[in-house]
């Protein structure tokens, strides 16, 4: 696949090579978090403080689920009474116990992993929550536990719903006490994201369009894509994996201050080195890192001296700041401008950004 940068303007070829809609998809974010607020509010969520607070919360997810997990740790954050905790596997820790609240969150109501997860902690008599597929497994679970399900509308790809599947938990922790999150929290949510959209429309040009013009500074360079702050490091995260995706390229993500003992390395590198007298410019390394207002004086000045190195040797910055007061608003800005980008970047190659063969592929062969 070679790099075009003419087709990110060209109206009819963005069409052809987005025949499911992952654009579309991306751009439907707001109506997600309006859509999925009213979902979780009449699946009687209130009911959770009944019993009380729990003493952890254990979310069990993976892929585009499971980064829901690590958004709600983050919201919540340092001032959360209570361990959050992010499951990525078929197992849970072994200290989960009664007292403890797990939320199953799966797009599909299928997913391997979380099914065992949710299936184990209703034998270890854990409270339960679980967000997905209607009529799936998932659903018969939490049927027979007699715990809380929240509806999420099937059809297209998890990591096309993360909004559909966060909101569940965000209106969740409302309810326990653990954030405030009211109804004017998820409406400027969804003004972000609705402004967003409008500005990385399909008939936007690159060098107005943020999505497009992302993607661009992403496209023949190995991403290190770094947060400033834990907020920021999630979407880092997210970044990274719709890039692997979407984008079916490869991408680093890091957190500072660890970044700096470790990854940093890397701009003393083969990857970090031009030869500007090349006839065609390489692969070559370039530093993202997304900004948070909530950094650690100490990680301010680690970010800025890193920056520094890195341009000192040659290496481009592109630094990107969060926007919005709520944690939430914050990180959907951060998300979403990286959902786009990793669109368009593999519509700029000539992928297709929605299917994933080597991963069904995976799959097919596991269940062998």
């Amino acid at each position: 696949m070679n790099w075009e940068p003419d087709r990110l303007d060209d109206q009819q070829r963005l069409a052809e090579g987005d025949p499911a809609g992952m654009l579309r998809a991306v751009a439907d974010s707001a109506a997600q978090v309006r859509t999925s607020r009213r979902a979780a509010l009449e699946s009687g969520l209130s009911s959770l403080a009944g019993d009380g607070r729990p003493r952890a919360v254990v979310v069990a997810g993976v892929g585009g689920s499971g980064i829901a997990g690590d958004i709600l740790n983050v919201v919540c954050g340092h001032g959360a009474p209570l361990p959050i905790v992010t499951v990525r596997s078929h197992r849970l820790p072994g200290w989960v116990g009664a007292t403890d609240l797990v939320i199953a969150v799966s797009r599909s109501g299928r997913t391997e992993e979380t099914l065992a997860v949710a299936a184990e902690a209703v034998r270890r008599g854990c409270r339960l929550l679980a967000v997905g597929g209607p009529d799936s497994p998932l659903h018969a679970i939490a049927r027979q536990a007699g715990a809380p399900f929240v509806p999420v509308a099937g059809g297209g790809q998890a990591r096309a719903a993360v909004w559909a599947l966060t909101v569940p938990l965000i209106v969740a922790a409302a309810e326990l006490g653990l954030v405030e999150a009211g109804e004017e929290v998820f409406e400027e949510v969804a003004k972000r994201l609705e402004d967003l959209a409008h500005r990385c429309r399909p008939a936007s040009e690159s060098f107005i369009n943020p999505g497009k013009s992302l993607a661009m500074e992403l496209a023949e360079t190995v991403p290190m894509i770094w947060g400033s702050s834990p907020l920021a490091a999630v979407a880092a995260r997210r970044w990274a994996g719709q890039l692997n995706t979407n984008g079916k390229y490869p991408a680093v993500w890091g957190e500072l201050p660890e970044a700096g003992h470790d990854q940093v390395a890397v701009l003393d590198g083969p990857l970090a080195q031009r030869d500007i007298f090349a006839d065609e410019s390489g692969r070559s390394l370039r530093l993202f890192v997304l900004r948070d207002v909530e950094e650690h004086p100490r990680v301010v000045r680690q970010r800025e001296v890193s920056v520094r190195l890195a341009e000192d040797r040659g290496v481009p910055v592109t630094q990107i700041a969060a926007e919005g007061v709520h944690p939430l608003e914050r990180l959907a800005t951060l998300i979403a401008l990286g959902d786009f980008a990793s669109t368009y970047l593999a519509l700029g190659y000539g992928a297709d950004p929605t299917p994933v063969s080597a991963i069904t592929e995976l799959k097919a062969r596991v269940s062998q």
